[in-house]
Formats: structure tokens, sequence, C-alpha cells
């Protein structure tokens, strides 16, 4: 059976961006980053994939699922992850490359998706609001957490949820200062 990892920076006051969607107070140098780099390539743009010269083989993940906004950065392209199967969550957008399929209901299309024979992963990229209606579907968090204190901004989760619980799977402590916390959904009962 595929899984539905949330793999995404935070805060430690648990913000995913600022209150604009930018990102820029994260880390993007240090011994996190190269972990990230060697262990979690498909999880790459492929602008950054082609400005550090990556051409490898995806670990984890062959599909991604995107809200609009994260799909819209300001800096996005318009296929961002062509090395994996791009889908984006939204009722308003119109206009995609033929390599982005935009889904009304990405709770079903999850679950189409989680189906499929294979054991690749499907990697929920973003943002706040997917991930709070995709929760009962989220099997895995892999967050990486960073030494800032945002203050305000997009919440990891946003919105009305069910109450979910996550067992700690791992934890790893880089001389940056991030923390990459993975935890596994837990057996309500």
């Amino acid at each position: 059976m595929r899984t539905l990892t949330y793999f995404v920076a935070t805060s430690l006051d648990g913000f995913i961006a600022d209150p604009k969607g930018g990102y820029g107070d994260f880390l993007f140098e240090g011994d996190h980053l190269t972990a990230q780099v060697e262990e979690y390539p498909d999880t790459l743009p492929a602008q950054a994939r082609e400005a550090m010269g990556i051409d490898a083989p995806n670990q984890h993940f062959d599909t991604v699922l995107m809200g609009r906004a994260t799909y819209q950065l300001p800096d996005g392209l318009p296929s961002p992850y062509p090395h994996l199967r791009q889908y984006v969550a939204s009722t308003r957008l119109n206009t995609t490359p033929d390599d982005v399929e935009v889904v009304a209901d990405p709770l079903a299309k999850v679950r189409e998706l989680k189906a499929e024979p294979g054991d690749s992963g499907i990697w929920l990229c973003g943002g706040g609001r997917l991930a709070a209606a995709l929760l009962p579907e989220i099997d895995e968090l892999m967050l990486k957490i960073h030494p800032i204190v945002l203050g305000k901004g997009i919440p990891l989760f946003a919105g009305e949820f069910p109450t979910a619980r996550f067992a700690k799977a791992s934890t790893r402590i880089f001389d940056s200062g991030v923390v990459f916390a993975s935890y596994t959904k837990a057996d309500v009962g």
C-alpha cells in the first residue's frame, strides 16, 4: 500500500511560511540541507536539482500533491517537479502544463493514488489547509523543524480538522539547529 507523507519545513512555532507564503527566513545552508539532498533528492524542485547538478533517482516518492498557493509561489515554475507525477489541489486554477494535473477533490485523489500498486510514496508538499483536509489520509509526518520563530504565517495545519495521533519514528538533530522529526500515524483505540 502506498503512503502519504507530509514532508515539510516548519518553524518552532508551527508555521510553514510567512503570512504571504514566503519561506526566506528558513535556513538554506547547513548539514540538514546536505542530508535532504542526499536522502530526499525527489523533494527538490527542478531549478534546485539543475543548479546543484542533481540527477539522482527518486528514493521515496513518485508523486507530489500541493495546494494552489504552494504551486503558484512567486518564484514557482509551471512544472516544479517534472521528475514526479504532479497534482495541484484547486477549484480555481485553470491552466497548467500537461504534466501537472489539477484536482478538485484532493481527498478522493489521494485515496485513488494510495490504492495503486507499488510502494513509492506520495509527497504532500503543502500547504496548511490542504494538510488539514488530508489529515485522515496522512500516514507519516516528516517535519524539518527550523530554529526560527515566525510569530505568524501559514500554519502546519490550517482550518478545522479531527484530532489525529502520531507516534515518534525518528529524530535527527543537525549542527545547523534544524531537527528532522518523523512520526507515523498511531493506531487509535
